[in-house]
């Protein structure tokens, strides 16, 4: 019930060089100052966690792509500093593109390296020119079936060529090919690289799973370099001649030149870069954005408010990735692209700006410069390793699992296997043939069946009804003998005008002759509401609604299609047993059908987030005591949903004091509950909610001298103070926005809340949260019949202590702005002032 506001930096009133004059901190950028670049202990920490695991795993890309090696380092170098300082997505790490080794290798093969270059430098601009253009969105409406299943396809065949080199020989010039090539490499095996190999593999699986508290300290270092320094270790010892990295002078580092071949294949090669380096650095920016906000939004250890993040933004992200790769080109680097690994190890290290993305290239810059000795000790073995598994990884089961969950399998089985038999701008267009083909066959697709049981008859459309399921459509409704009794069960989620025109012709002709047309969903459930069904006593925008237009049976209005007169369907409960009375299964009825629509309509929508909940453990920031009455939906007047509130309900909304006690003995089951919420939950607010004709406050005025001994009126004599302040002349008289309360029974309602906060503070754990600030209580009011929420506040003093008034809550009304009613306020007590 409170928002949440920026917080000014201490220093902005004295610093001339504030942004704006505002002095508001933004998250991911510099703090106002003059200053613009700081480097904290954290970024300093994350910097080198992500060099430790760029520095070999650029190497491998290179040696995957058969560019020079020096170049993998000039790229990671590049991607860290320049798309790290530039682009708008300041967690992101970007360097040598996964997603492109493939391409890029094939682009060597074909073009040989310094026309590469030139293509990675047009793939650059291209990227700069769609960023400037805001197309970076666009990227991202591409079925999410085809980019998972192209990047997929690049990991097989990344795993496949690197295969052979693990093995000890040399990959072939596509996957199918690798592939095919297989057996012989397995023919020629030599037992060094592979027994280098398992072993890089073995340490990179093992590594995060070491157990114990050395397990832990280890687990620090990144797995990647663990891997490949302790193969790198072995194989000195071992095998002192296996193949090696070999990293050229930089006297002798090749630099672009001037492409040189057929224009169409030169465009095709831009385009692939463009494509596909754009599509991995935009996945990845949302990824990272999705990763930095969950950190940013869970509770900070101290209980502070956490600092709510900026999004990404993805044009001037690509923008960035396209500066980068143009100046990677020009410097002989690979092409360059954001990468869910680096950035994901980036986050997890407790990064906190970009400063940590730019120190990381900064450090892999020093590395090319000063440990080319002890780079050229790695064996290719080893990278060709470490990349055989992260091109294993590319090939997510969990989004497999989710594409076969959407029905798009086939989209994406048909792009993975495009890529790996083709190429990747081959792989793309394949996937998006079949991705519409499969969008235009759902769409035509319309199943409509027709069933006749005892001259009635049931009309079932499964599908969408668009003018292509006319004709057929038209045909069975044509069928149908005039004056029958029909249900029509629409099962999808469109109709164009087309269809709509043609079961409103068939409609009005059946109506014309005494037929009794209803239109239903698949399970009877309704799908509009019929103009005549406004002023009905049933209406289906409130399904929560338990009231019955007749007695006889359970009834329901099911809606026609152009607000035709809709008929009533009984449905019929099973029996119950012995006590099988019409109310019992009206009642049985009630809570099967409301299960039921739970479950076919809500549950789907719901599901993810109490996943989340389920696996979180709950955390609400507020406790609601209310009435168990029936008539108060506290997440309906509250617009709450799963998590928000912990929720107390009893007759009357009572707080027992601390001291109660009952004949039975102590009531502490509302105390255990404040407790719970308090000091287990660490709730920010706890409210007491009354509302209008409650039963409870009714009894306590019509009660006598002497009451029955039942638990009913046990628990009820918790309320007797309220009933004692009410007619006690030591206390004023609650009021209501502005008027007297309109009889006892709403006086005493709203009393009664007044003295339950009394009661709640004389509970010790929440004096304590109170002394220290941590808490609030507030006091409401809900007026059932008017559906008004009031709030309690404090007016000027009438005479006998202060004015306990409770102030109407406006449509639309903010927290900290306190939109309440003031005007009638003033009227009642001049010169008051409303209390938040």
């Amino acid at each position: 019930m409170s928002a949440c506001a920026p917080t000014r930096n201490d220093h902005s009133s004295h610093s001339p060089h504030s942004s704006s004059a505002s002095g508001l901190k933004r998250p991911h950028s510099p703090p106002p100052g003059r200053s613009r670049f700081r480097v904290s202990g954290a970024d300093l920490s994350a910097s080198i966690t992500v060099f430790l695991i760029a520095v070999p795993m650029s190497l491998g890309l290179a040696v995957a792509m058969d560019a020079p090696l020096a170049a993998g380092l000039v790229s990671a170098a590049i991607g860290g500093i320049v798309a790290g300082s530039l682009g708008g997505t300041p967690l992101q790490v970007s360097g040598p593109s996964a997603g492109l080794t493939v391409v890029t290798a094939e682009l060597i093969q074909i073009y040989g390296w310094r026309t590469t270059c030139a293509i990675t430098i047009a793939a650059g601009l291209l990227q700069i020119l769609l960023g400037s253009l805001r197309a970076a969105r666009s990227a991202l409406a591409v079925s999410p079936a085809i980019v998972h299943g192209t990047l997929a396809g690049i990991g097989v065949a990344i795993a496949l060529a690197q295969l052979h080199i693990v093995l000890g020989g040399a990959p072939q010039s596509s996957a199918l090919d690798n592939a095919l090539a297989l057996p012989a490499s397995v023919a020629r095996f030599e037992p060094a690289a592979p027994l280098i190999g398992a072993l890089t593999i073995a340490l990179l699986v093992a590594w995060p799973r070491l157990p114990g508290r050395i397990g832990a300290s280890l687990g620090k270092i990144p797995a990647a370099l663990a891997a490949v320094a302790i193969a790198t270790a072995v194989a000195a010892v071992a095998t002192p001649g296996i193949a090696r990295v070999e990293l050229p002078s930089w006297q002798s580092h090749a630099l672009p030149e001037l492409p040189e071949g057929p224009v169409a294949g030169l465009a095709a090669a831009v385009l692939t870069v463009m494509l596909v380096a754009s599509l991995e650095s935009l996945l990845a920016a949302v990824a990272v954005d999705k990763l930095a906000s969950d950190r940013a939004s869970a509770a900070p250890k101290d209980g502070s408010v956490p600092t709510p993040l900026r999004r990404a933004d993805l044009d001037r992200e690509l923008r960035a990735q396209g500066v980068a790769n143009a100046l990677s080109g020009m410097a002989g680097g690979l092409p360059v692209s954001g990468g869910a690994v680096r950035s994901s190890a980036n986050v997890r290290a407790g990064a906190q700006t970009r400063a940590s993305t730019v120190l990381h290239g900064i450090w892999v810059l020093l590395a090319a410069m000063l440990l080319v000795t002890a780079l050229e000790w790695i064996p290719l073995a080893a990278l060709a390793a470490l990349v055989m598994m992260v091109g294993i990884q590319m090939v997510n089961f969990a989004h497999i699992r989710k594409v076969h969950k959407h029905r798009e399998f086939l989209v994406y089985g048909a792009t993975i296997s495009g890529v790996v038999l083709v190429g990747v701008l081959e792989g793309v267009a394949i996937g998006i043939v079949v991705a519409v083909a499969v969008a235009l066959h759902r769409l035509a697709r319309t199943r409509i069946t027709v069933t006749e049981k005892d001259g009635s008859y049931l009309v079932a459309a499964r599908g969408q009804l668009t003018f292509l399921a006319v004709p057929r459509l038209s045909r069975v409704l044509g069928r149908i003998p005039h004056g029958s009794a029909v249900v029509v069960e629409l099962d999808g989620f469109f109709m164009d005008h087309a269809a709509y025109e043609a079961i409103q012709d068939w409609y009005a002709a059946q109506a014309a002759t005494g037929g009794r047309i209803e239109f239903t969903g698949r399970s009877g459930g309704r799908i509009a509401e019929p103009a005549s069904a406004a002023h009905s006593c049933c209406r289906p925008w409130t399904p929560w609604r338990n009231h019955h237009c007749h007695d006889n049976g359970v009834q329901e209005v099911v809606p026609t299609v152009a607000g035709a007169v809709s008929h009533p369907v009984t449905m019929k409960a099973p029996a119950t047993g012995p006590e099988d009375s019409p109310r019992a299964r009206r009642g049985a009825h009630r809570l099967l059908s409301g299960l039921s629509s739970f479950q076919r309509t809500t549950a789907p929508l719901v599901r993810e987030e109490l996943a989340r909940l389920a696996a979180e453990g709950q955390r609400p920031s507020q406790l609601f005591l209310t009435c168990a009455d029936s008539r108060l939906v506290t997440s309906m007047i509250t617009a709450s949903g799963p998590g928000d509130l912990f929720t107390v309900r009893n007759v009357g909304n009572l707080v027992p004091p601390p001291d109660a006690e009952g004949e039975s003995g102590n009531d502490d089951s509302v105390a255990a509950a404040i407790e719970y919420a308090v000091d287990v939950l660490g709730v920010e607010s706890i409210t007491v909610c009354g509302h209008s004709g409650c039963g409870a406050m009714q009894a306590l005025l019509g009660a006598g001298q002497e009451t029955p001994t039942t638990p009913l009126w046990r628990w009820l004599r918790h309320g007797l103070p309220s009933l004692d302040r009410m007619r006690s002349r030591h206390h004023s008289w609650a009021r209501i926005a502005g008027r007297m309360p309109t009889d006892a029974v709403e006086q005493l309602c709203l009393t009664n809340v007044v003295q339950q906060l009394e009661h709640l503070r004389a509970h010790e754990c929440v004096a304590r949260r109170l002394a220290a600030g941590t808490l609030q209580l507030h006091g409401m009011y809900f007026h059932v019949g008017e559906a008004q929420a009031y709030l309690l506040t404090e007016g000027a003093s009438s005479g006998t202590g202060p004015d306990e008034v409770f102030a109407r809550v406006a449509p639309g009304a903010e927290w900290e702005e306190a939109e309440l009613d003031t005007d009638s306020l003033d009227r009642l007590t001049p010169g008051a002032a409303v209390g938040a």
